[in-house]
């Protein structure tokens, strides 16, 4: 019985509360401090994609001159006795991880909340980067590289539509630049952090086989505190996704319509369990079929895969191949602080000039064939200049130009299908450009540059597959492709109109 005085909260009075509660969690985590926190986990991302390619981490192979005498090794390469072509498959191993766990949270996004897949793959990614700092042979560190790749796969191909969602309409491709801008930054701290931690532990005499080991387990301790707040924090719903859907769907709490909310809650449990049942290899099926019918995702994908062969070779070798042709007594600290600048400003700029063009696909394939093309004749012409400053102002130009296609291209991929398709979109791009892109590219430039035994000739083959990726992107501008971000999937319609038939049908007035 009820005291005099007390009153039991009616179910409107605790939906208001809930919903009270909820929107002041909403108001802390605006997009704007979402999309943020977003962009930091991909910068630690990508750092790490750049410590293990600087001099001082990835080091340098024993080396004799002419007169017997030999230097020791240094960094994982002089530790473990790599050739470059070993060397190379750290790279490739790393990739295969990514590639093979990108389509499973796509997926799996379908089943289970995307943020949450996000946590466990920072998960993951965070242990294997501990256990990177412990390997002792080739073998080991191959293996813990494959699982940072696992990790990295469930945020890769999950953020992006996030940030699509989120962003205003009109600062869209902004905001996808922002985060995309962290790739080359990313990459170039990692440059200057693992150089930097390599001299501050011989400055405290900690001693070379311990030094790399620091990166790792520094980076491992920034990406923590991040692992925590995607279990912590609420996400917004993902458009075309099956949780948007239901939370689109949930009924009212008022009084007026608690008849419809029964007869609509009846109607849904009947659609749940047939949805549930269905083979998630089977759709997995339809989506790519879907998918791959898309002939502006193709030969987006397929300009992207070229670019990003080269752009993968330029980002594991790129400082050694500095110090190769110009002797560059701080090769990670110059490369880096290069691809830190021109990236920023490439990246920013790309998406500034779409949003200011009009971001439709056809005007968004010439900016990508544009910049693409006058990127790689610069990038050409600072590979053959002999004077080390004239190479640095040709190839900051060409840098610019090449990082400008970074948030571009992924426009394509999300705006060129319908929504309930943009994971697996980014997901299958992903797995592309990978494995035809930056997988083979690092261990074959090694065995072309262990071949040729030239630096500069390597490095200028190389460059000349970009003029191959700007005539691929040069074929876009010519299609007839249709923006489909705003369209929903056949499924979606269907099952809409049948929810709404039998709520009509089931309605009583109160």
């Amino acid at each position: 019985m009820t005291k005099y005085g007390e009153q039991r909260d009616s179910p409107a009075v605790t939906a208001e509360a809930e919903a009270s509660s909820s929107t002041a969690t909403k108001r802390f985590w605006t997009p704007g401090r979402f999309v943020a926190i977003l962009c930091i986990v991909n910068l630690i991302n990508y750092v790490d994609r750049g410590v293990i390619a600087s001099n001082g981490v990835n080091g340098s192979s024993r080396t004799c001159d002419a007169k017997g005498l030999c230097s020791a090794g240094t960094g994982i390469q002089g530790e473990f006795k790599l050739s470059n072509f070993q060397d190379g498959l750290l790279s490739s191993a790393f990739m295969v991880g990514l590639l093979v766990a990108s389509p499973i949270f796509a997926a799996l996004s379908k089943r289970f909340t995307p943020f949450k897949l996000i946590g466990v793959g920072l998960t993951v990614w965070t242990l294997a980067a501990v256990g990177c700092g412990f390997s002792y042979n080739f073998w080991m560190i191959a293996v813990f590289r494959m699982f940072v790749g696992v990790g990295e796969a469930s945020f890769i191909s999950l953020a992006a539509p996030y940030i699509d969602d989120s962003a205003p309409a009109a600062r869209k491709n902004l905001w996808l630049g922002l985060f995309y801008m962290c790739i080359p930054a990313g990459v170039a701290l990692g440059y200057v952090f693992g150089g930097y931690v390599s001299i501050m532990l011989d400055f405290f005499s900690v001693g070379n086989h311990l030094g790399w080991r620091w990166a790792f387990y520094i980076e491992a301790i920034a990406m923590a505190f991040f692992v925590v707040l995607s279990f912590c924090i609420k996400p917004p719903q993902l458009k075309g996704s099956c949780f948007a859907a239901k939370e689109s769907k949930k009924p009212s709490t008022s009084i007026e319509t608690v008849a419809l909310t029964h007869a609509e809650a009846s109607q849904i449990k009947t659609v749940s369990p047939k949805s549930k049942s269905q083979n998630l290899v089977v759709l997995f099926g339809k989506d790519m079929k879907a998918l791959f019918s898309e002939k502006v995702f193709i030969v987006n994908v397929l300009g992207y895969i070229t670019y990003n062969f080269v752009i993968g070779a330029y980002s594991y070798w790129g400082p050694k191949a500095g110090f190769g042709i110009y002797h560059m007594k701080n090769a990670d600290m110059i490369f880096g602080g290069l691809t830190i600048i021109c990236g920023i400003i490439g990246t920013l700029g790309g998406s500034y000039v779409l949003d200011r063009i009009n971001a439709t696909l056809p005007n968004t394939f010439k900016l990508l064939a544009a910049s693409t093309l006058f990127g790689a004749a610069f990038c050409f012409a600072a590979f053959c200049m002999k004077n080390m400053y004239a190479f640095i102002g040709l190839f900051a130009v060409g840098e610019i130009l090449i990082f400008a296609p970074q948030a571009p291209v992924n426009f394509v991929c999300l705006h060129c299908v319908r929504p309930n398709l943009r994971p697996l979109s980014m997901a299958s791009s992903t797995v592309l450009i990978h494995i035809l892109g930056d997988v083979p590219s690092s261990p074959l430039y090694g065995k072309m540059q262990d071949r040729l035994k030239n630096w500069r000739t390597s490095t200028l083959i190389i460059t000349s597959i970009l003029f191959l990726a700007a005539i691929i992107w040069g074929i876009g501008i010519f299609m007839n492709s249709v923006d489909r971000s705003n369209e929903k999937s056949d499924d979606e319609v269907e099952e809409e109109e049948k929810l709404e038939t039998k709520a009509d049908n089931n309605s009583v007035p109160v």
